[in-house]
């Protein structure tokens, strides 16, 4: 069974103005000592902890946390719960409240830099670009046998991505906007340059060599900063998927995770039976994330298997059949099944936040749902 864990970047927002709130280190001095009180009562967990982490961001209106892996998706809906708890409470312990959103509704996208040398180093090297990056991604780690295997599976997952976008899209607002994306959160990360798409690598050493281009280029700092869709993580042997939106309700961040973990599965077993990574050139997948970022779960998507658009439903259903003889766990068809069926009739992220959307245009009742659903997913 290929473990599964999931990082989550998450708004900080004063309760009655909706707006984004820069008391996210105060939060964590909170986070902080109330683990270090429950790890100094309890043996077990000083011997092992195992248990959510809380971190800072590159913004200090942001906060993430990072879950434990685990093997059911059952067990990751918990995981992702714990997470939210943990920063949930310490921000509500600073009179703020958390928002699991792709971008704000009410703010504008720029931030106060996090008092952290390597983030401080980021904002003077790249400037707006850095400053004006208050969005919420989730990033989906998949357990791989090697750093081999893991690319293999990035140079094979490309044309599945979009899709994974298009199921996690949650950020059609900004800065009281409608954007017209169902998710405005992955344009304004593609500013970044080295949030780029690649052409298949081959193999470990080409993946390094590519690396080291960058790297030498300067277009990222250090190698936390190669941003690409999905990744080989540094000192991990996962891929790491970061291409998708936080997801507001936890049932969505299961069914993307899970979707993502058939799909490395998948395209790992055909990598093993000698199949040849898919000829998409990276064009027709900036095309295909396109759509999927302007339309979300609305419109058509690009079928990753016809390269032909499609009905958003269908290609969903295409890609639950692509993973399905190689899902490890026998539960997963069922569960995947379930939680596909329910996002697409009730809509995606992004679809709700329209939803919700006032009279006028009001963006208040869009971030007051927000913030009540937010609060409900980790207190369940």
């Amino acid at each position: 069974m290929r473990l599964i864990g999931v990082e989550e970047e998450l708004l900080v927002v004063d309760p009655h103005t909706g707006l984004n709130s820069t008391v996210t280190e105060r939060a964590l001095d909170v986070a902080e000592h109330e683990g270090a009180a429950d790890a100094a009562a309890s043996s077990e967990q000083v011997s092992r902890p195992d248990g959510p982490e809380v971190e800072a961001e590159l913004h200090q209106q942001q906060i993430e946390t990072t879950n434990e892996p685990v093997e059911s998706l059952s067990d990751l809906g918990e995981s992702i719960r714990r997470g939210r708890r943990t920063a949930g409470t310490a921000v509500q312990a600073v009179g703020a409240v958390l928002v699991a959103a792709g971008s704000s509704p009410l703010s504008d996208p720029g931030g106060n830099v996090t008092n952290d040398e390597r983030y401080q180093r980021i904002v003077a090297e790249f400037g707006k670009i850095a400053r004006s990056a208050v969005v919420c991604g989730m990033h989906v780690h998949v357990d791989v046998a090697d750093r081999e295997e893991a690319v293999s599976v990035i140079d094979r997952i490309r044309p599945w991505l979009p899709v994974l976008l298009a199921v996690s899209s949650n950020s059609p607002f900004s800065a009281g906007e409608d954007t017209e994306y169902a998710s405005w959160r992955h344009q304004t990360w593609r500013r970044w340059p080295a949030a780029i798409q690649c052409e298949p690598f081959g193999s470990a050493a080409a993946y390094e060599a590519a690396v080291e281009q960058v790297l030498s280029s300067g277009a990222a700092l250090d190698r936390g900063m190669l941003y690409l869709d999905a990744r080989p993580a540094e000192g991990l042997d996962t891929v790491e998927i970061r291409i998708n939106d936080v997801c507001t309700d936890v049932d969505d961040a299961v069914l993307v995770a899970g979707l993502a973990r058939g799909l490395v599965g998948a395209v790992a077993h055909h990598a093993a039976d000698g199949a040849p990574a898919p000829t998409w050139r990276t064009q027709m997948l900036t095309a295909s994330m396109w759509r999927a970022s302007r339309y979300g779960l609305s419109g058509e998507l690009v079928d990753p298997l016809s390269g032909e658009l499609a009905p958003a439903a269908d290609v969903v259903g295409t890609t639950l059949a692509f993973i399905e003889p190689t899902l490890e766990d026998p539960q997963d068809r069922d569960t995947l099944g379930r939680l596909s069926e329910v996002v697409l009739s009730r809509g995606s992220g992004a679809q709700r936040q329209r939803a919700a959307l006032g009279p006028d245009a009001d963006m208040q009742p869009v971030m007051q749902d927000l913030i009540s659903r937010t609060q409900q997913s980790w207190q369940e």
